[in-house]
């Protein structure tokens, strides 16, 4: 065999390694560690209340818990329903225990005539919902409205 020929065959078995590596890289490369959701609700509605916390526990499943950030952001009459006597005041708690966050405007909480007191201990709050809403969306959160 000559020189030349031992040459070329070193180069294309680096090739063929750097082209496998590249490969193996490319198929190993991690997938995005978070995804980020905002779900808007307005209504006062149960039926739909529990849609979207339903919505939201198969969302959490299915992309991992420690992978994705969930708020729930609620205005208008949906207000009434983070109330600790509300119809669905449980199954936000226990969204609340599983990572998921529930945000209250505190625009709607005045024209309701509601406080904190009155609310889901494990609400946070923000001071216009559709704010939040616009803040979030470009910072680049999924917005879903149920």
């Amino acid at each position: 065999m000559s020189t030349m020929t031992i040459s070329s065959n070193r180069r294309q078995l680096l090739a063929g390694s750097v082209a496998l590596a590249a490969v193996g890289t490319s198929a190993a490369a991690p997938a995005p560690t978070a995804y980020k959701a905002v779900f808007q609700v307005t209504d006062a509605d149960p039926g739909k209340w529990h849609m979207t916390l339903n919505n939201v526990r198969n969302a959490q499943a299915e992309l991992g818990a420690a992978n994705v950030v969930i708020e729930i952001v609620v205005y208008g009459p949906g207000i009434a329903m983070l109330k600790g006597d509300s119809d669905v005041a449980a199954r936000i708690t226990e969204a609340s225990h599983a990572g998921i966050h529930a945000l209250a405007c505190e625009n709607s909480m005045r024209g309701f005539k509601l406080t904190r007191e009155q609310m889901v201990p494990q609400v946070g709050y923000v001071p216009s919902g559709a704010a939040h809403l616009i803040r979030r969306q470009a910072e680049g959160y999924a917005y879903i409205r149920p």
